[in-house]
């Protein structure tokens, strides 16, 4: 059989077929089963997309080509599925030397940098790295630290020296150069790597996640269906970056897989911005982590932004509040929002809520196994745990990443030889396949023998109407070994005693649960796609609380 026929695509003849199935791909037997052990496994009817990224565009863009692809409000920048231009994105926030790491570790030939950002000058930033710019021709860069890097090019009409304009490079295309990059996507095959995707250092330690188009294209094709995106027209506000899976993957993705059309409210996230972009761009779904959603609903003038377009979205990237969920359905109209959990190696996402499912599981759980992913729960010595016993989630799958790049050791670490990736995150799955994020095995406080899962603290004190965002973290302890520690961001205008927060927990949870340090502050360590980093706020905690001296 011709190699053609076997790739898969909505396109041909199994569409009728697989429409019909669409509809049905969520129900798995992984939500009727009952077992006694913590694993499942998302069967569907609907196949796994065989296509490149290039391909897909190509094709939704033959279907639609003068709908909206993208807008970019603050910009009065919009474009059709005719116009759209894909480019490649690295954390916008690096500072020279993490930029130098990511550039030298996968050989980076090309980049392509905007004037600025914040207080980031990428020109500035790159002369640091290459100081041979002041005297090299355009397009001829020979540099002695990042050797493979030859071409350097600036958006805008300023003319930096040794680099290239962008508009220049786009007006040098040849019929002849446009019909070799249409030959070159013809010879690229589907599993072929196409995303080195940078983790987002919570822990501190980035590593480079290797996608393939299959990882991503179905990644993002079957989070668009539980957002009911093949039934519905779709207009995503999406405030989260683009140079991360969340972006990308389950937002850009979602243009060539569904034709949806993406609204960038503005270059970094700002709840005022993002709250008119949803107003003005009648948006039927919405995008972010924990605080900005959380942002959002505090916002001084969140009841002036007419949000009745909405109906879904997504809320991920770290464990999700329970209160902010239910305050997301009740006041930004997403009766249909769901939970997705992943990681930046699984492509994102593996878990996540349905529409349909029953509301107290669509605010205190990430939903069910995806198609086509395994999930199963270990205890610690490896074996897989009874259901409702907490241990590390596993996942198995298309979504699996290729590796780490440049970096077998660290791939071994987390993928196994039977290609069971290990989470590194505390799950509890129930008889039906849903399952409950506890936390990060890292992030696990140890009291005096007492396994404490900072997350469950946290969703009590959520509830404390004074509070509107809180993270627990563990401190060193000469006793115990170890101590609890909230840090405490109280609503506008609200003021609190520790002995005041310490008596809300103790009606609430064990006393050995209940922190013996409250500290008030005003924000959290962020990475820029708004993830909490509670190693900071451990070392920050400690170093104010003076107990540095227990590390020793």
């Amino acid at each position: 059989m011709p190699k053609s026929k076997v790739l898969f695509g909505i396109f041909g003849r199994q569409k009728l077929q697989t429409e019909k199935c669409i509809n049905q791909a969520f129900s798995c037997s992984s939500r009727l089963r009952t077992t006694a052990w913590s694993y499942t496994h998302g069967t569907s009817d609907v196949p796994l997309r065989g296509i490149t990224v290039g391909k897909l565009l190509k094709s939704q863009t033959e279907k639609t080509p003068d709908r909206e692809a993208v807008v970019f409000p603050s910009a009065g920048v919009r474009k059709k599925f005719s116009q759209l231009l894909e480019e490649v994105n690295i954390n916008p926030l690096y500072r020279s030397f993490e930029l130098e790491y990511a550039l030298q570790l996968v050989d980076c030939k090309a980049i392509v940098c905007a004037r600025e950002y914040k207080d980031q000058l990428y020109y500035e930033i790159m002369f640091q790295l290459v100081p041979e710019l002041a005297s090299c021709k355009p397009g001829q860069l020979r540099s002695h630290v990042l050797s493979s890097l030859k071409y350097i090019i600036m958006m805008g009409e300023e003319a930096f020296p040794g680099t290239l304009k962008f508009s220049d490079v786009m007006s040098a295309g040849s019929e002849a150069s446009v019909r070799k990059i249409a030959d070159l996507q013809d010879s690229l095959q589907f599993d072929d790597p196409i995303n080195i995707q940078f983790t987002s250092g919570t822990t501190g330690v980035s590593k480079g996640a290797t996608l393939s188009h299959h990882n991503i294209v179905n990644n993002s094709y079957f989070t668009g269906l539980r957002q009911d995106f093949h039934n519905r027209p779709a207009r995503i506000c999406c405030p989260v970056p683009l140079y991360h899976c969340f972006g990308m993957v389950l937002a850009c993705l979602q243009i060539p897989n569904h034709g949806a059309t993406c609204v960038f409210p503005a270059p970094g996230f700002d709840p005022s911005s993002s709250l008119a972009a949803v107003a003005t761009e009648k948006c039927t779904a919405l995008y972010g982590v924990p605080t900005m959603f959380i942002d959002m609903l505090n916002h001084s003038e969140f009841h002036k932004f007419d949000l009745s377009t909405l109906y879904t979205g997504i809320m991920g990237g770290s464990p999700c509040p329970i209160e902010t969920m239910k305050q997301v359905i009740a006041k930004m109209h997403m009766d249909e929002v769901t939970v997705c959990y992943g990681t930046t190696e699984n492509s994102p996402i593996t878990f996540q809520t349905d529409r349909n499912d029953p509301i107290d599981k669509r605010v205190s759980t990430v939903g069910t196994v995806h198609p086509h992913v395994e999930a199963k729960i270990i205890d610690e010595n490896g074996k897989i745990a009874q259901v409702g016993t907490a241990g590390e989630l596993c996942t198995r799958g298309y979504t699996t990443m290729l590796g780490y790049w440049g970096n077998e050791d660290k791939t071994r670490e987390v993928c196994l030889p039977d290609r069971w990736y290990l989470t590194g995150d505390i799950a509890i799955m129930d008889e039906n396949g849903f399952v409950q994020i506890s936390g990060r095995i890292k992030d696990m406080i140890i009291r005096g023998g007492e396994n404490i899962y900072p997350l469950e603290i946290e969703q009590v004190l959520y509830t404390h109407p004074k509070i509107k965002d809180v993270q627990v973290v563990g401190v060193p302890d000469k006793r115990f070994g170890e101590q609890i520690c909230a840090w405490v961001e109280l609503k506008d205008g609200e003021t609190a005693t520790e002995e005041e927060i310490r008596a809300f927990c103790k009606e609430k949870v064990a006393r050995f649960k209940v922190p013996k340090y409250v500290q008030f502050v005003k924000d959290f360590p962020l990475t820029v796609t708004g993830k909490v980093q509670k190693y900071k706020i451990r070392e920050a905690a400690t170093k104010s609380l003076g107990l540095e001296h227990v590390l020793r």
